[in-house]
């Protein structure tokens, strides 16, 4: 089944070259065609989309002297599916005839670091137009001089073009897709209301809804393949361990009871993926519009109350989908938010555009300071949580890569991309993950909890992140790099008891910076917008903020090194001392990325 109905964007190399001929353009034109081949070899050797896929890098088919050659490279990138512009060039260009004047294409600028040819007065002057035309665009341009002859792409150059390639494709991956929502507005919880502007204006996105009882339609009336779930169930049985039920014995099922619920949720699956996907085989059996699915490349999905109190919960399809394997083998993950929040469904969305492995989707639950946790446990914190953990716990469901079970060439936990797994890898996962039955008195109608054994494996670097929305301003976006942390067994214990023993657990230490939102651990608890967040593997904060840029997003709090902070040049003109605030002010006075 294919996750995307669109085509991935591409991006398109535009090398720019001085255009007085006799001698000064036919000096340049080899050097100029050579940084665009080494652009793209780059960045086809560096990244792949989220299904593994390498990006394809389009180069125009000449260098681009004047304004007949910018608009043949328009037409020309137009009809290869080009939304993504890297323009590179050693030298002086006339900038207003040569730039990427399409309003529609996220653009970069690379201006050659040498002494020769002025390729940074150019890159100057052309990022003062890109401010002045309204066109944002970003500027690279590397630390040291190199020699005209050098091909060699600097490794600061090689960073921001990787980075802004990334971003960009990302930014441009959701546009023409839909955000699904099954069933609405959850217990309250403001961001499972879904905002059509935000997503339609700001990512590009359509958004779906369908009714919950959709699900049971098609389960009366078995439009889903019947085949594929009996191979499912009975993968399910043989891979997935059913663990503690902490019901009293008295509302505890039968054996049969359990086999119910498995046989439920296991079709509540299948029914859910078919939604968002579609799925070829429904269109054999005679459903042909069933067949089509939403098109959706994200979804939330409400559960509680409505349906969880008279139905098996949505834990085991959250979880299964948001992992990377499944009785089909290893697979891109599909993005699938708890309570139908559809602001963590969107923070969970951008985690996997920019690393290609899933989000893990969590309550920001509770802070526990170093002191509390020896009040009650008669032990110390150590190692990154000694200054305090931050208790990350969904009332159910996360991604299985959460448990930290695949390891690196070190022993230290990660999360790959399915295309880096290994079958052994994705069994480690399920090996570290039991089922456990609902709590009937918060899902009264039963199904299974994903729980990690023990919680997350500790040293793990990971992001977590947010966005919001706030009356007035719009989107707003918070990150937090920091590390999972490994506790004792016995402190490990007596806190997750504290909340709920049967649902995924990871011990979370932020990276502290002694300043703002970042004094503390309990500053980061107490400055979190919302009661979720997702956290995705390594320190990614440079991505989501420039991701962020593009989309014209404002990131209210982070703790990313300045150094590594890449957005448009033309953010410098909204400040330069206090970075927050000009963030804030070029997201506004340049607006959503899709605004009519």
């Amino acid at each position: 089944m294919n996750r995307y109905q669109i085509d991935f964007p591409k991006i398109g190399i535009r090398p720019v070259i001085d255009g007085r001929r006799k001698g000064i353009r036919e000096s340049l034109e080899e050097q100029t065609m050579k940084m665009a081949l080494a652009a793209k070899e780059l960045i086809q050797g560096q990244l792949r989309y989220p299904n593994g896929e390498p990006i394809e890098v389009v180069i125009a088919d000449t260098t681009i002297g004047g304004v007949k050659e910018a608009a043949r490279c328009q037409n020309q990138f137009e009809r290869e599916g080009v939304e993504v512009t890297l323009t590179v060039t050693p030298c002086w260009c006339y900038g207003t005839e040569v730039m990427d004047q399409t309003p529609q294409t996220i653009k970069a600028v690379w201006g050659f670091n040498g002494t020769e040819r002025p390729g940074a007065v150019f890159l100057a002057a052309v990022l003062a137009v890109h401010g002045q035309k309204g066109l944002p665009a970003f500027g690279i341009y590397g630390r040291n001089v190199q020699d005209c002859t050098d091909t060699e792409i600097p490794e600061d150059v090689s960073k921001k073009i990787l980075l802004f390639a990334k971003a960009a494709v990302a930014a441009k991956a959701m546009r023409g897709n839909s955000y699904l929502q099954i069933g609405s507005v959850c217990m309250g919880i403001g961001g499972s209301i879904l905002n059509q502007d935000f997503m339609q204006q700001y990512l590009g996105l359509r958004s779906e809804s369908v009714d919950e009882s959709e699900i049971l339609r098609r389960m009366e009336q078995g439009i889903y393949d019947p085949e594929e779930f009996e191979r499912a169930l009975a993968w399910t049985k043989e891979n997935c361990t059913q663990g503690w039920d902490k019901n009293p014995e008295e509302l505890r099922p039968n054996k049969e009871g359990y086999e119910a619920w498995w046989e439920f949720v296991v079709k509540n699956m299948l029914i859910v993926r078919d939604l968002m996907v579609g799925n070829p085989k429904l269109a054999k059996m005679g459903f042909i519009e069933e067949s089509c699915g939403h098109n959706a490349i994200a979804a939330g999905i409400q559960g509680q109350r409505q349906w969880t109190d008279f139905r098996p919960n949505f834990d085991f399809l959250e979880a299964m989908l948001n992992s990377q394997f499944d009785w089909n083998g290893l697979r891109e993950s599909y993005v699938i938010a708890t309570e139908n929040d559809t602001l963590n469904a969107i923070t969970m969305l951008f985690e996997h555009l920019l690393t290609d492995c899933p989000g893990i989707f969590a309550d920001v639950r509770t802070y526990w300071s170093p002191e509390a946790v020896e009040r009650v446990t008669g032990e110390k914190l150590e190692g990154y949580a000694k200054d305090g953990i931050i208790h990350l716990i969904n009332s159910g469901a996360a991604a299985l890569e959460g448990t930290g079970a695949v390891l690196d060439k070190d022993g230290t936990p990660m999360i790959k991309p399915f295309y880096q797994m290994t079958d052994e890898e994705a069994k480690a996962c399920l090996e570290a993950t039991d089922w456990c039955p609902a709590d009937l008195f918060y899902f009264r109608g039963g199904g299974f909890s994903s729980h990690f054994i023990g919680g997350t494996k500790g040293q793990m670097p990971v992001t977590m992140a947010r966005i919001n929305l706030v009356h007035g301003v719009g989107p707003v976006m918070q990150l937090a790099e920091g590390y999972t942390c490994q506790l004792s067994k016995k402190v490990h214990d007596i806190l997750d008891k504290r909340t709920d023993p049967t649902w995924p657990t990871t011990w979370f230490a932020p990276k502290l910076t002694g300043e703002g939102a970042f004094t503390d651990v309990y500053s980061v608890m107490s400055n979190w917008g919302s009661n979720h967040g997702a956290f995705c593997y390594g320190h990614v904060g440079d991505r989501l903020i420039t991701l962020a840029s593009m989309l014209r997003i404002p990131v209210s709090m982070h703790n990313v090194e300045k150094e590594r902070i890449f957005r448009p040049a033309v953010w410098a003109a909204f400040g330069t001392q206090e970075l927050e605030g000009a963030d804030y002010r070029a997201c506004e006075a340049f607006g959503p990325l899709y605004k009519a």
